[in-house]
């Protein structure tokens, strides 16, 4: 058997069997990666070559903007803006029908977006509007799949580390997919608003929260003003040209710590906790870049790109076709994996191939981030479907029929996102991130 397509199978299948007993991600995409090696150089060069990648992979400037927006994003989970960006979304859309679970779903975008982090968005929020909807007489199911199907919208609006992933496998422009998340991002909060109205509608004993004055709401939003100024620091930043997205994330340290200071939210004996946790998630990611940074050198080597697209372009030629068929393969991808390694696993693998119909790689990227958003919400791996489901206190079962709506209107979403490429590229054309 010719050695590239060898080693090949042994990177494909050795991933698939650490998938299936359990072993993390992690180590599955590794061990499999430098046993590919073994094949392609011998054991003694393998050895060398999964060394130097791994170093290759991580020595990266951008790069180092992801344990700073984590440690940003855990600051933020630990200072006490959660209530804050509820009590905003309360004024905002708090007198629509459904108007708490109408707030869950713009709060969620809010602190995710802030934070970074849909998971963090689901736990906070979650924890604190669940109750206040089961006090209202909003089914639990229904109040904790509004939860955990709008909380990946942060993970579109940026900044956010996904894309920061992305952009370092595809050599995509951070700044172009930071802006071209937006509407995107802005646009699936909205579609689990247009669930909330039509559950509303069927269920008008529900009470609309109650009429804010201008100048309670006023203040309401003025005092949740400094949080979500972050995001125009940030991007704000980036876009003017005054600093890198590395730099911004420094700022985003920086700005976490004052605003939680003033909050008087966090004490100094909880700084090591949060150094911590934001420490443990940044190894995670960094040992995933790390290893793929073999499995992208064994990919390259072994030329698995170039037969992917050969056997997809065997299936059919029609572009349409085969983009839907890459949404589809995403969305299993999104069932079993986490978004971070499988951005970086199937980036290399897709990219050529939708590159070579005029898909703009930030487009692309969109699509990406926004069919593996979906799977972190669908079982059986969906963190922020487990994460959800505890806060409220409720089976995974009781939650899965409440979410089947919102299922149906994130796909379609997501076809509209693909096929509507302005939706994603108007926004960083407009501001010369992308050149038309």
């Amino acid at each position: 058997m010719d050695p590239a397509l060898f080693a090949a199978l042994i990177l494909l299948a050795g991933i698939a069997i650490f998938l299936l007993i359990g072993a993390p991600i992690s180590i599955g995409v590794g061990l499999s990666s430098m046993f590919a090696l073994f094949v392609l150089l011998g054991m003694e060069n393998g050895v060398l070559t999964s060394a130097q990648q791994v170093f290759r992979g991580i020595n990266s400037f951008p790069l180092l903007a992801i344990p700073f927006f984590v440690l940003a994003g855990v600051i933020m989970n630990n200072g006490g803006i959660a209530l804050r960006l509820i009590n905003a979304a309360k004024v905002l859309v708090g007198r629509a029908p459904g108007s708490l679970a109408q707030t869950n779903v713009a709060a969620n975008a809010m602190f995710g977006a802030v934070s970074g982090s849909g998971v963090a968005a689901a736990a906070a929020i979650g924890s604190t509007m669940g109750p206040l909807q089961a006090k209202e007489g909003y089914d639990r199911g229904f109040s904790a799949a509004t939860n955990i199907a709008s909380a990946p919208a942060g993970m579109l609006i940026p900044p956010s580390n996904l894309m920061i992933v992305y952009s370092l496998v595809s050599s995509a422009s951070i700044a172009a997919l930071f802006v071209a998340g937006y509407i995107p991002g802005i646009l699936w909060a909205a579609a689990c608003m247009l669930i909330v109205y039509l559950y509303a509608r069927k269920r008008p004993e529900l009470k609309i929260t109650e009429k804010v004055g201008f100048s309670q709401g006023l203040r309401t939003i003025v005092v949740a003003l400094p949080a979500l100024f972050l995001i125009v620091v940030v991007i704000g930043g980036i876009l003017g040209g005054i600093f890198t997205a590395t730099e911004a994330s420094n700022i985003a340290v920086v700005y976490s710590l004052v605003l939680s200071a003033i909050y008087r939210s966090i004490k100094i004996k909880d700084i090591p906790r949060i150094l911590m946790d934001a420490t443990r998630t940044t190894a995670v990611v960094m040992f995933l870049v790390g290893v793929s940074s073999i499995m992208g050198f064994v990919m390259s080597f072994a030329k698995i790109p170039a037969m992917v697209s050969q056997a997809m372009f065997a299936i059919s030629s029609n572009p349409v076709v085969l983009l839907l068929l890459i949404a589809l393969v995403l969305l299993i991808v999104g069932l079993f994996m986490d978004p971070t390694p499988a951005v970086l696993i199937f980036t290399p693998i897709l990219l050529p191939i939708v590159t070579a119909f005029g898909i703009h790689p930030v487009h692309f990227g969109i699509m990406m981030v926004f069919a593996l958003s979906v799977g972190t919400i669908t079982p059986p791996v969906g963190p922020i479907l487990f994460v959800g489901a505890k806060v409220s206190g409720l089976r995974i079962e009781e939650v899965i029929k409440h979410l089947l709506p919102f299922f149906g209107a994130l796909i379609l979403l997501l076809i509209i996102v693909i096929f509507t490429p302005s939706l994603s590229m108007w926004l960083p054309t407009q501001l010369g991130l992308i050149k038309s």
